[in-house]
């Protein structure tokens, strides 16, 4: 049988009531459990028992050297339903200064940021299958700056992403 969908992620984090905090503020998840040292998050539009789970391991902990000499894990990618909600994000990330940047897949519209620990992480909102032409996926080679702008006026903001790819017709 194959793998459906991934369910959750796990991060080692170095003081988990501050990476609660910054998940909360910058992407709406809320605790649905915690203990000592452990937290488990779900995102605000999920069903799921949990979306993300937080393992402290303390403020000495060295940060990841994955991608700089070490396999590991790049990033974990958060689904949005709307650009509206993409732009939203954006601004969020933005003020908390975690916002490291912003690409145009054609496919797909993503940001990228950095939790307190320098955990990368991206946000994207997916093009609905029935408005992919194949112009769009033909340019899913090329990575271009994100235009939110441009974006909006083509999709509409409020156009639900992911339908027929990642979330059934």
């Amino acid at each position: 049988m194959p793998v459906q969908r991934l369910n959750h992620a796990v991060l080692y984090v170095r003081n988990v009531e501050r990476s609660v905090a910054f998940y909360r503020e910058a992407l709406g998840f809320e605790v649905v459990m915690s203990m000592r040292g452990a937290a488990f998050l779900q995102a605000s539009g999920s069903s799921n028992d949990h979306d993300l789970g937080l393992f402290e391991i303390g403020e000495q902990a060295a940060d990841s050297p994955a991608g700089r000499g070490s396999v590991g894990l790049y990033h974990l990618a958060w689904e949005v339903d709307t650009l509206d909600e993409l732009e939203r994000v954006a601004a969020t990330l933005s003020e908390l200064g975690a916002l490291v940047g912003a690409s145009d897949h054609a496919t797909t519209k993503a940001l990228y940021a950095r939790d307190p620990d320098g955990l990368e992480f991206e946000v994207s909102w997916l093009v609905p299958a029935a408005l992919l032409t194949e112009e769009t996926l033909a340019a899913r080679a090329r990575i271009r700056p994100l235009d939110l702008a441009a974006d909006k006026q083509r999709y509409g903001g409020q156009t639900r992403g992911g339908i027929g790819v990642s979330i059934p017709a």
